[in-house]
């Protein structure tokens, strides 16, 4: 009988929070990366920053720009490591139409919101995404904050 791996903590590796306060997310979609080794050793450690990333169409493809993914320096010692190299995301043609769409006719933008391991596979999940004007983000922030208000009130009063 084979033994069981424990599992340690969460399946995700990075995140990216600017995303939400920065666009209204509307769609989200899970998309594979083509990685080099070094890289996924990387991930492994936590390595990996998603602050401006953002994803571009050429050529029927979808490219992940802005993503850091710093080396370690006991895994990269042999290669000629590019932290902010862009990554081929990996679609399907559907995916891939409906997004190229969506950016082109309605004004939409592509954003990467998180890098997280599925099985052994590491994944990126991409948002079809509108811009915040300065009011929404203030509307958001509002929001938030009467939210949390009324849990603390909630939590006095029945103590």
């Amino acid at each position: 009988m084979a033994k069981k791996k424990a599992k340690n903590g969460s399946s995700t590796i990075a995140l990216n929070k600017r995303a939400r306060h920065d666009y209204f997310i509307e769609e989200k979609f899970e998309a594979g990366m083509e990685l080099q080794g070094w890289e996924v050793k990387s991930c492994r450690e936590g390595k990996a920053q998603l602050t401006d990333s953002y994803v571009i169409f050429k050529n029927g493809e979808a490219w992940l720009l802005g993503a850091r993914i710093q080396p370690l320096p006991s895994a990269s010692t042999h290669f000629v490591t590019e932290p902010d190299r862009t990554r081929r995301l990996l679609l399907n043609k559907r995916e891939l139409a409906k997004l190229i769409a969506a950016v082109d006719q309605k004004g939409y933008a592509v954003v990467c919101t998180a890098l997280y391991w599925k099985k052994h596979l590491i994944k990126c999940e991409i948002a079809l995404a509108k811009g915040k004007a300065h009011h929404d983000k203030r509307e958001t922030e509002k929001k938030r904050d009467w939210n949390r208000e009324k849990q603390r009130l909630m939590r006095t009063e029945h103590k």
